[in-house]
């Protein structure tokens, strides 16, 4: 069984039902973060199940110059606080630098580490050492037994708030793939397991200049990964997704979401009911 955790309202882990992960992949503007905010708090309050609110207040990581990166650390940070005042739920998001490490703490309950970037130390202890969250994104390039050292890392500074993600492993070209025995050897570390279901079905770099996705394989791959029995799933989410300035492709709109969500709680009540690391 893997640990419980608590960040805000939200617990997760242990054999608590699945938790949600979601927001837009980046901060495009302010009126348009607190309206989904505003849509997931009654979402998590109608279903009765934990939120924690992610948008990245900078994509550093994007496959061209001139790529949308949003608001930049100030800013964004604003923003995400007014998330978390406005609608008391938690927030995420990513850091790319040990410099935006501490100013992030102060606004964030949990320090996103970027899959590319899983095993770079400064950062990890540095987020490590704030005593937040950390969600370290597995890397594409990662064998999952991989990321015991990277664990090690964040407790080797005491700290034990640790969410660990899966989001696919490069499969030739431009293309990712799931490999769902990858959930189960994460949650032997003990510690909450999340399935990135939007970034794993992107096609990194697929449009060129741009990450290209597959939107229509989030629902199935969801699916399978609660019926393996994850902690929380991880979806961005966009009002418009064809129209998103960021992963416009891999993203889910926000109408039909409660219906997707209600199927994939059905799945964990029957998994979460057998007990833990059932067969």
């Amino acid at each position: 069984m893997t640990s419980e955790l608590t960040f805000g309202g939200c617990t997760l882990g242990g054999e608590r039902s699945l938790a949600l992960i979601a927001g837009p992949c980046v901060i495009e503007n302010e009126a348009a973060t607190l309206r989904i905010a505003g849509h997931l708090k009654r979402l998590g309050e109608e279903l009765g199940i934990g939120v924690i609110f992610k948008a990245s207040y900078d994509k550093a990581n994007r496959t061209s110059v001139g790529s949308f990166r949003g608001p930049g650390l100030e800013k964004g940070l604003a923003i995400l606080a007014k998330v978390k005042n406005e609608f008391g739920l938690p927030v995420l998001s990513d850091v790319h630098e040990t410099s935006q490490v501490e100013p992030a703490a102060e606004v964030l309950d949990i320090l996103q580490i970027p899959a590319f970037l899983c095993r770079q130390t400064d950062l990890l202890l540095a987020a490590a050492r704030t005593g937040r969250g950390v969600n370290v994104k597995k890397g594409q390039f990662l064998a999952p037994w991989d990321l015991a050292n990277t664990v090690a890392k964040i407790e080797s500074c005491g700290n034990r708030n640790i969410l660990l993600t899966e989001r696919g492993n490069s499969f030739g070209y431009n293309n990712l793939v799931v490999d769902m025995r990858s959930l189960v050897i994460l949650r032997e570390l003990g510690y909450p397991v999340v399935f990135d279901a939007t970034h794993s079905v992107q096609l990194p770099g697929g449009q060129g200049k741009a990450s290209g996705g597959e939107r229509r394989f989030v629902a199935p791959l969801s699916r399978a990964a609660v019926a393996v029995g994850v902690d929380a799933l991880f979806w961005e989410l966009h009002e418009e997704p064809d129209k998103a300035l960021c992963d416009g492709p891999n993203s889910l709109p926000l109408n039909g979401l409660r219906e997707r969500l209600e199927a994939l709680l059905a799945v964990d009540r029957i998994v979460k009911s057998k007990g833990p690391h059932h067969e």
